[in-house]
């Protein structure tokens, strides 16, 4: 069963698929002393996604400039394979649906390793997909846009299964996580928060060339109400 935690109503997860590369630790640095939550990991294939991104070295790199929770996204195929070669540097593991056809095994294999399991949904994926694997996992994450690409607007529609999904593990008394990926930005922050969103991804609304991630991070939170 997905657990219940005590931290804010929602928490802030910028993604490093924008930041600067050239200078990434400092990017990662000034967003964990602007108040993130925990930083997010997208690791791509090129074949499940059309692009390639990095692997264990980079994080394993990270995690010795940062001490904010790591939130994998493992968009690859067979994402059962790479559980192990990331569990001992990070704190949360999302798996696609699309890609896991054991995704229960794979989420056991998560938890087993002492790590919370999360499961993700690409926009034209319906809940139904993982209706029965609801009661075993820690967190949600609905994809607003087409996984690949940073700075993507959302898909507005998308925060209706959101709800869906909000409802469906109220239903089953879960506490998990609902992760939105994709677009968020502080003019639909709230709008996500109020359809049952506790993290929201944050790409180019923390990193980018127009003004630091300590001010793009207070402006988010202005726009959650403070939350």
């Amino acid at each position: 069963m997905g657990t219940i935690g005590t931290m804010p109503a929602v928490r802030l997860a910028p993604s490093i698929l924008t930041a600067d590369f050239g200078r990434l630790a400092d990017e990662v640095k000034a967003a964990e002393a602007g108040g993130a939550d925990l930083l997010h990991l997208d690791v791509m294939d090129g074949r499940f996604v059309p692009v390639i991104t990095f692997g264990r070295t980079l994080v394993e790199t990270l995690r010795k400039v940062t001490t904010l929770p790591f939130d994998l996204h493992l968009m690859v195929v067979e994402p059962e394979r790479h559980v192990e070669a990331f569990a001992d540097i990070v704190d949360t593991i999302n798996v696609h649906i699309e890609v896991s056809p054991h995704v229960n095994r794979t989420i056991d294999t998560i938890r087993k390793a002492g790590r919370r399991a999360g499961v993700c949904l690409n926009p034209g994926t319906p809940l139904s997909a993982i209706e029965e694997t609801l009661p075993d996992v820690d967190q949600v994450m609905v994809m607003t846009i087409n996984p690949g690409w940073g700075g993507q607007q959302m898909i507005r529609e998308q925060l209706d299964k959101v709800r869906r999904v909000r409802a469906s593990l109220d239903a089953i008394g879960s506490g998990a996580d609902i992760m939105i990926d994709g677009g968020v930005k502080r003019e639909n922050a709230a709008e996500c928060a109020a359809a049952g969103a506790s993290i929201l991804v944050c790409g180019s609304s923390v990193f980018n060339d127009r003004s630091e991630p300590a001010d793009n991070l207070a402006a988010l939170r202005a726009a959650l109400g403070g939350s």
